[in-house]
């Protein structure tokens, strides 16, 4: 007797379903299609409508005149805003998975008094959005503007990274930390040795999430940063969007290569990253 389970698909049905995900994988992909075409092409055919899409007049002419305006006023300069942007996200996102890691591991898997009221807090932190506090921020700060460390320090601790760890920590059998114990291993042994192991999912979404956020940020930049000499790469956009008159070729050219940085962190990290979205919605 054979059983139909009801998750048998037709070759049809197969067909019916990679081509609607296709469509759908290709209408999002638009916009990076367009950026990467657009960045390729004279400033004049960029605005062209549909056929601002069609593969005419390739060149990295471009690229080359966003390199040589960003290097007229010093040798590098170009190299100088991309080296500030991705400093400050190594330091966000190597310290926030330490912070936060240990601060969910407390949270989730150590017993102690107020637990459940700190984390609950933590959670309604994640409530409240960057914008409202930045300005209090700005005038708490205000000494410290134009410093590196400003950029970075307060976003290394994120209720939100905690939330994450705290979830994937909670899916850990608690009997792995009991053998440990019974080994001799005290907390901080049991959490690097087996803990942090385990969780290379969990450590490799939290660092990509962070450094698309680090990477992106604008707003608390265009507070604390008046000196070019500290300005992140997304702030240098702006501002060279600002001139007159655009030059949209050249604006698209700056923006892939302000992608490529993110795309070459989540080649890095893909494998674990998409381990922990499959692992999430299966025990979530």
């Amino acid at each position: 007797m054979s059983m139909n389970t009801g998750l048998t698909r037709t070759p049809l049905r197969r067909f019916l379903d990679y081509a609607v995900l296709s469509v759908l994988a290709f209408v999002f992909a638009l916009p990076a299609i367009y950026l990467l075409i657009g960045s390729l092409k004279p400033s004049d055919e960029v605005l062209d409508g549909l056929s601002g899409f069609l593969p005419t007049n390739l060149s990295f002419d471009n690229y080359t005149a966003v390199l040589d305006s960003l290097n007229s006023e010093s040798t590098g300069y170009f190299w100088r805003f991309m080296g500030i942007s991705l400093l400050l996200a190594f330091v966000v996102v190597t310290g926030g998975l330490f912070v936060n890691s240990m601060a969910a591991y407390g949270l989730s898997r150590l017993k102690w008094r107020g637990q459940n009221a700190v984390f609950t807090l933590i959670l309604l932190l994640m409530l409240i959005p960057f914008e409202s506090v930045a300005v209090p921020l700005f005038y708490m700060f205000n000494d410290q503007r134009n410093t590196l460390p400003i950029l970075a320090l307060p976003f290394i601790a994120n209720a939100f990274s905690v939330y994450q760890f705290h979830t994937f920590f909670r899916t850990i059998p608690p009997s792995i930390e009991e053998a440990a114990r019974i080994d001799g291993a005290g907390p901080w042994r049991t959490f690097f040795a087996i803990i942090v192991p385990m969780s290379k999912p969990a450590f490799a979404s939290v660092a990509i999430l962070t450094f698309l956020i680090q990477w992106g940020s604008f707003l608390w930049p265009v507070l604390m940063v008046s000196d070019p000499a500290v300005r992140p790469l997304p702030l240098e956009m702006s501002v060279f969007q600002a001139q007159l008159p655009p030059d949209w070729g050249q604006i698209l050219a700056f923006g892939v290569l302000l992608v490529l940085p993110v795309l070459v962190v989540f080649a890095f990290f893909q494998r674990w990253f998409v381990q922990g979205v499959a692992s999430s919605a299966v025990k979530g």
